[in-house]
C-alpha cells in the first residue's frame, strides 16, 4: 500500500469533527520500525492532548493521535525482527513527538516495539500494552505486591484499575475496590469489597497494606492515611483532574511508616511485557475490555470516550 488512513491533528478538536484523512504510508529510516497496526486501544492522555494539551509547544504539530497499539511488523528496516512478526508499541513518544497509532500503518522506533508470544485475537490483545504494563509496574515494580496484602484500588471503574483488579485477584490479594459513582458498583463484583468513594476513606477501611490511587492528588492525602502503617501507596492515575498538590509537606502529611511512590509508564522493556504476557498465558487471563469499534468509526469511539458510556478499555480494531 502507498497510502494509510489515519487521525491527523492540528489543534483542539472534538469528537464530532474527528475524521479519516488518505496519507502516505511512512518511509522507514534506520532505527525505526513500519507495524501494520492490527488494534489500539484509547487512553485519557490522548483525551487530554486532543483537548487541550495539543496546543502546547513540545507538541509536534500535525499529529497522528495514539501512545499504543499491537500489529505486525511490515518494514524491519535494520531492527532485527521479521516481517510479519507480532508486536505491540507503546509510549516513548508515540503520538506526541513522533506520529502515533491511530493509524493503518505507523513508523516506530525499534526500541519501543516488542515482539510478543500470543494466541489472543487482535482486540483482547489491543487492550494491553499501556493498561497492563501500567498495571504492571505499579502493583509490583512499586507497590511490590505479594499474595497476602489487601490492595485498595481507588478509582477502580476504569480500565486501569479492572486490569489491576484482575492482576491482583489472580495473585492472590484480597481487593478493595471504590468508586464514586454509586451505578458503577456492580461492575466491580470481582472484588472482595467495592466502596462508594465520597472522598473520604480514612477511618472506614482496616487492614489496607498497599494502594494503588488512580484519582490521584485531589485525594492522595486522604488515601495515604487510609492505610496501615508499613503500608505503600502508588500514586498512578490522575482521574480526579488535580495534577499537582500545591503546599503539600512531605514531613507532616506522609503518616510515620507509610511509603509514598509513583508510576511513570514511559519505558517499558522486552523483559517486562515478556512477564506480563507469560503472567496472562499461564493464568489464562483475558484481558478486560470494555467495548470495540471498527476503525472506521473512530469518531463514534472518541464521541464514547468523552460521554464516559463506556465501562472499561475502548478497542479500535483495523
Amino acid at each position: 500500500m502507498k497510502t494509510m488512513k489515519a487521525v491527523l491533528l492540528e489543534h483542539v478538536t472534538e469528537a464530532k469533527d474527528i475524521r479519516l484523512v488518505e496519507l502516505p504510508v511512512p518511509a522507514v529510516r534506520a532505527g525505526w520500525v513500519l507495524v501494520r497496526v492490527r488494534a489500539f486501544g484509547m487512553n485519557h492522555s490522548e483525551q487530554i492532548l486532543r483537548r487541550s494539551e495539543i496546543e502546547a509547544d513540545y507538541i509536534r504539530k500535525p499529529i497522528i493521535l495514539g501512545i499504543e497499539c499491537v500489529g505486525e511488523i511490515a518494514d524491519p528496516s535494520d531492527s532485527g525482527l521479521s516481517v510479519g512478526q507480532k508486536v505491540v508499541a507503546l509510549m516513548g513518544g508515540m503520538g506526541r513527538s513522533f506520529h502515533g497509532s491511530y493509524a493503518e500503518y505507523a513508523l516506530l522506533p525499534a526500541h519501543h516495539v516488542f515482539p510478543i508470544q500470543s494466541d489472543l485475537p487482535w482486540i483482547a490483545l489491543g487492550a494491553v500494552p499501556e493498561t497492563y504494563f501500567t498495571a504492571w509496574g505499579s502493583l509490583f515494580e512499586c507497590l511490590r505486591l505479594q499474595p497476602d496484602d489487601t490492595l485498595l484500588i481507588r478509582g477502580a471503574t476504569c480500565a486501569l484499575g479492572y486490569a489491576s483488579l484482575q492482576i491482583a485477584k489472580a495473585v492472590g490479594c484480597r481487593v478493595i475496590s471504590t468508586t464514586h459513582r454509586a451505578e458503577k458498583l456492580p461492575f466491580l463484583a470481582n472484588a472482595d469489597e467495592a466502596i462508594l468513594d465520597d472522598g473520604r476513606l480514612t477511618g472506614r477501611l482496616h487492614g489496607v497494606t498497599k494502594a494503588l490511587d488512580l484519582v490521584g492528588p485531589r485525594n492522595l492525602r486522604d488515601t495515604l492515611t487510609a492505610v496501615e502503617s508499613g503500608g505503600i501507596v502508588c500514586n498512578t492515575g490522575i482521574l480526579g483532574g488535580v495534577y499537582a498538590l500545591n503546599g503539600f509537606d512531605p514531613i507532616k502529611e506522609i503518616p510515620n511508616g507509610v511509603y509514598l511512590t509513583g508510576f511513570f509508564s514511559n519505558n517499558p522493556t522486552q523483559s517486562v511485557m515478556d512477564e506480563i504476557f507469560a503472567f496472562l498465558n499461564s493464568k489464562r487471563l483475558v484481558p478486560v475490555c470494555g467495548k470495540t469499534f471498527d476503525f472506521s468509526e473512530i469518531r463514534k469511539a472518541v464521541a464514547a470516550q468523552d460521554a464516559g458510556t463506556v465501562n472499561g478499555k475502548i478497542v479500535v480494531r483495523m
